[in-house]
C-alpha cells in the first residue's frame, strides 16, 4: 500500500495545484490513500466549505488542520465531517475529531492530527501524552497509525518521533512550509520526516507575498500579508507500506 501526504495547501493557488497534480501522482506512484493538510487553504488562514469540497472532489481520504483551524467562521458548519481532522490535543469539548479510522484495501488506517506547543500561539494539551493515550486506544482497532504533527519546533517533532518509534506507522510534520531532507525509518520501524513542505506559490515567503513579508521584517510594522502570485509547487511524501507487516519499507519525498 502507498500512502501520500500532501503538505499545507496555501490559498486557492495551493488547492488548484493539488487538483492539477494529484491524479498524475496517483497514476505514476500507484497511490492508495491520500492525506492533505488544508489549514491554510482559506487564503492563508483556515479553511472554507468551498475549499473543503474542492479538496474532497479529488477523492482525498483525510484533510488535517492545525493552528488556523478556527480561522474561517464557516468551519463550524462542517467541522464534524468524518474526513476532516483538527488537532486531537485541543481542549476537551471543542467540536470536531482529532483522529479517525479509515478503511482502505482491507486495512484499517488510523490518522491522528496533533499540534505542537513550542512557539505555537495556541493553548493546547500535551501532544506527547495525548498521542500516548490515543496510540494505546487505537493499536488494537487499526492496522496502522499515521500522525500529522503540526508543529513549529524541529526538536519537538524529532522528540515525538523517538517517543513513538515502533508504536506508530509514520509521523510527518507540517506547519513550517519548508520541506526537510531528513526522511528516515527509525530503529524500531516508524517512518519519519520533520516537515513535508507546502503546496502553493513557489516564489514566496512560505506562501506569502515577498515584498509584504520583507516590509514586516524591515520595518516591524503590521503590513497585511497576502498570498503570493505566480508559479506554484506541490510538496509531500509517499509512504510505501508492506502489506504483510504494516510497516513502511520506503519513504519518498515529492516536490513538483
Amino acid at each position: 500500500m502507498k500512502i501520500l501526504a500532501i503538505g499545507d495547501l496555501v490559498g486557492s493557488a495551493g488547492v488548484k495545484k493539488m487538483k492539477a497534480e494529484l491524479n498524475k501522482i496517483r497514476e505514476q506512484e500507484k497511490i492508495d490513500f491520500v492525506i492533505v493538510n488544508g489549514e491554510n487553504a482559506g487564503e492563508g488562514m483556515g479553511i472554507t466549505k468551498k475549499n473543503f469540497d474542492d479538496i474532497l472532489e479529488e477523492n482525498v481520504d483525510v484533510v488535517t488542520l492545525g493552528n488556523h483551524t478556527w480561522g474561517k467562521k464557516d468551519i463550524f458548519k462542517f467541522i464534524n465531517h468524518p474526513q476532516l481532522l483538527r488537532p486531537a490535543n485541543y481542549a476537551k469539548g471543542v467540536p470536531g475529531k482529532g483522529y479517525n479510522i479509515y478503511n482502505c484495501m482491507n486495512k484499517k488506517i488510523a490518522v491522528i492530527n496533533l499540534i505542537g506547543r513550542v512557539d505555537v500561539n495556541v493553548l493546547s494539551e500535551n501532544p506527547f501524552l495525548i498521542a500516548k493515550d490515543l496510540v494505546e486506544k487505537l493499536k488494537e482497532k487499526s492496522d496502522m497509525i499515521i500522525i500529522d504533527f503540526h508543529a513549529e519546533a524541529t526538536a519537538e517533532k524529532i522528540a515525538l518521533s523517538y517517543y513513538l518509534d515502533g508504536k506508530v506507522t509514520a509521523i510527518f510534520g507540517t506547519h513550517t512550509h519548508v520541506q526537510t531532507a531528513d526522511e528516515t525509518i527509525l530503529e524500531h520501524g516508524t517512518a519519519y520526516i520533520t516537515d513535508i513542505g507546502m503546496t502553493g506559490p513557489k516564489n514566496s515567503v512560505i506562501g506569502m507575498d515577498v515584498s509584504a513579508s520583507i516590509k514586516r521584517f524591515e520595518t516591524t510594522l503590521p503590513e497585511r500579508y497576502k498570498i503570493a502570485e505566480g508559479e506554484t509547487m506541490l510538496n509531500g511524501v509517499i509512504f510505501n507500506v508492506d502489506n504483510n507487516t504494516n510497516r513502511v519499507k520506503e519513504i519518498k519525498r515529492i516536490r513538483i
